[in-house]
């Protein structure tokens, strides 16, 4: 069965390994074998799965003792390193925090509830940067000014204001902060080429990451008051398309809106689709005209994080807040496939946070609280489960033929993979981790509340 997952630029740029269950970018990545190890574009990587193939990093590691270089970071962000031609690029929030009275004050003029206030953080005014490191010696050389912006909107306490993992294509870095603004930068001269607001009522802050798709950014804008996805222009920031989401069933914009990061795959009938999860809905449009291809009820999940995952023909998603489950959907109809196209479900264990992995057939996930389980990614049974500890926001990272899960008390637990449960190693950093860590030339890097480290 042909399937092939679709990454961050040409449609004819990637290549199929490891038995179809996982596709390796080859677009717009610089020549040679030592440049190729330090390209990590966009969230979960290359091919936006989590997946690092030719990496082989440190199994035991922990804090500066052990570490290449640490280098601490101005502001706030829960933004994932991206990296290209010896280069990390990271966005970043300087925030002006309010006092308790200001802050109380700043949250009534919301549409939150008061009872809400609790699990609410919001600033006075915030600086939106993009921060380049160099990854040999961990310098930090550039800090780009975005733009800044007066009293914003609250975001959830676990949230930050530069959440979303900016992507390179070509000569361009793109940051997307939801409805603070989306930004095309020139990474050589650190020039911003354009930018576009698009406003949104997030709710809890922004979440979805962008992602490239031949001369398209693509953006999943789903917010209480709109739910859309859109595809601009890469090289000026204009729309080309914009698809509304199916009508939805809930009367609360709170259990409408989502922060997906979309995927784009070919199936097994050479159609090109691009995957865009949210609130009750999974769609897959045309991606080169937003055209709906197929769609699929998944019940009443909204708030949906985990990017999807393909095995062979079918999507392997999070249904997110609310219902938390695990669905796995044929990807080969038409139309309305709510009743013809689901292959399996599974309700225990389920993330709304951290993102899938699918290596060989097995699927291997985190949930929130901390329980790591392994499931047949044909059928979704149970191949084991193990309690990690901890609370965990982090995708899983897959380098060395080992899986590595990092959860907020700064713990990295490194599993092998395979049939029954395989702990390798415990690594303590002491920092609060809540990005995805990311494998480069044989090496990691972690972003933590307070720095990012190479090890």
């Amino acid at each position: 069965m042909k399937w092939m997952l679709r990454g961050v630029s040409a449609a004819t740029i990637m290549l199929l390994v490891s038995g179809g269950d996982h596709a390796a970018s080859s677009a717009a990545e610089p020549s040679g074998s030592a440049a190729k190890a330090a390209w990590w574009p966009q969230f979960r990587g290359p091919s936006g799965d989590g997946i690092a193939m030719q990496q082989n990093p440190p199994v035991e590691f922990g804090g500066e003792t052990t570490s290449l270089w640490r280098t601490e970071l101005v502001g706030k962000g829960w933004s994932s390193p991206v990296v290209a031609d010896g280069v990390v690029w990271m966005t970043t929030a300087v925030e002006r925090q309010p006092t308790e009275e200001e802050r109380l004050e700043l949250l009534r003029k919301t549409d939150n509830d008061e009872k809400k206030f609790r699990t609410l953080a919001i600033a006075a005014s915030i600086e939106l940067k993009l921060l380049a490191v160099d990854l040999q010696s961990g310098s930090l050389t550039k800090t780009i000014d975005l733009t800044t912006v007066q009293q914003p909107d609250a975001i959830h306490s676990l949230n930050s204001y530069a959440s979303p993992t900016p992507v390179i294509d070509g000569d361009s870095v793109f940051c997307h902060f939801g409805t603070f603004g989306t930004f095309c930068i020139d990474r050589d001269s650190g020039d911003v080429v354009w930018s576009r607001v698009l406003p949104l009522k997030h709710a809890v802050g922004p979440g979805s990451s962008p992602m490239v798709y031949d001369d398209k950014l693509i953006l999943i804008q789903d917010g209480m008051e709109q739910q859309y996805v859109v595809a601009l222009d890469k090289a000026t920031g204009e729309t080309i398309w914009k698809a509304d989401r199916p009508p939805m069933r809930a009367s609360n914009g709170d259990q409408r809106k989502s922060y997906c990061t979309p995927i784009a795959i070919e199936d097994s009938k050479g159609r090109d689709q691009l995957i865009c999860m949210g609130a009750q809905w999974m769609i897959s449009l045309d991606p080169s005209s937003g055209e709906e291809i197929w769609r699929v009820d998944h019940g009443s999940g909204f708030s949906v994080v985990p990017r999807p995952v393909v095995h062979q023909d079918l999507v392997i998603f999070a249904t997110g807040f609310g219902s938390k489950e695990l669905w796995a959907v044929d990807v080969t109809g038409t139309g309305d496939v709510s009743n013809t196209h689901v292959r399996w479900t599974v309700s225990r264990g389920v993330p709304t946070k951290p993102s899938p992995l699918l290596l060989d057939g097995l699927l291997y996930i985190v949930d929130d609280s901390g329980v790591a389980s392994c499931f047949a990614a044909d059928d979704g049974s149970v191949v084991w489960k193990k309690r990690l500890g901890g609370n965990f926001s982090a995708s899983p990272l897959l380098a060395g033929g080992r899986i590595y899960f990092a959860n907020h008390d700064g713990d990295v637990f490194v599993v092998r993979p395979g049939d029954e449960f395989d702990l390798v190693q415990e690594n303590h950093l002491g920092e609060q981790i809540m990005a995805s860590p990311v494998a480069v030339e044989d090496s990691l890097l972690i972003r933590t509340d307070q720095a990012i480290y190479r090890f």
